[in-house]
């Protein structure tokens, strides 16, 4: 490994770092995106357990507030419990917006670097390409120079795919389970409000 990192030369060392930031977002977000842990199916059934027999306190709204992201999203809703159909759901909405803001973090990065990377990896390769051109001399040139320019510019430019390509599918993958998840949590949501509105009438 350190023998590829010599000859990439310095222009490695941005991608390399790349790399790490990549790889330890895709395992934050692995985790942090998994769907029982952002939206799980028993809490709705939990919350009409309540609602049914003694109705919610504010211990309950605060347990369930720090239970999950969908638990936060329902104790904003139960908060307004009391409140019109149009205010408790505004007040869903509101939760809704800072909680799918919270499971896009760091994506946006992640898409930057898959952006980024091949970028990074031409540089390199025009850098590789302008040592080869220096070694050239009327005589010749130096053989070792020749193959360190070479060296530079075809680690970089495969360096450069290597992180773009599964930082790409990652960001593809965690942005289509944001979607998917911001949607299991609004039809949840729009149960809650019609479960307490439907029981009030």
């Amino acid at each position: 490994m350190l023998s590829i990192i010599q000859a990439a030369g310095w222009p490695i060392w941005p991608l390399i770092i790349a790399s790490v930031i990549s790889l330890a977002i895709i395992g934050e977000r692995s985790w942090s995106l998994y769907g029982g842990l952002v939206a799980p199916k028993s809490l709705l059934p939990k919350v009409r357990e309540w609602l049914q027999q003694d109705g919610v306190n504010d211990e309950m709204v605060a347990n369930l507030e720090r239970h999950s992201p969908l638990g936060r999203i329902f104790a904003a809703g139960l908060r307004n419990v009391s409140s019109s159909r149009e205010m408790m759901k505004q007040a869903i909405e509101d939760s809704g917006r800072a909680v799918t803001h919270e499971l896009e973090r760091f994506l946006t990065t992640l898409g930057t670097i898959a952006s980024i990377s091949p970028l990074l990896g031409l540089l390199g390769t025009v850098i590789g390409m302008v040592e080869i051109f220096g070694a050239l001399t009327p005589t010749g040139g130096s053989p070792a120079q020749l193959a360190h320019g070479i060296s530079v510019a075809l680690y970089n430019t495969a360096m450069g795919l290597i992180v773009a390509i599964p930082s790409m599918i990652f960001y593809r993958y965690f942005r289509g389970k944001v979607d998917a998840l911001v949607m299991e949590m609004e039809q949840q949501s729009i149960k809650l409000v019609d479960m307490v509105h439907g029981e009030r009438k």
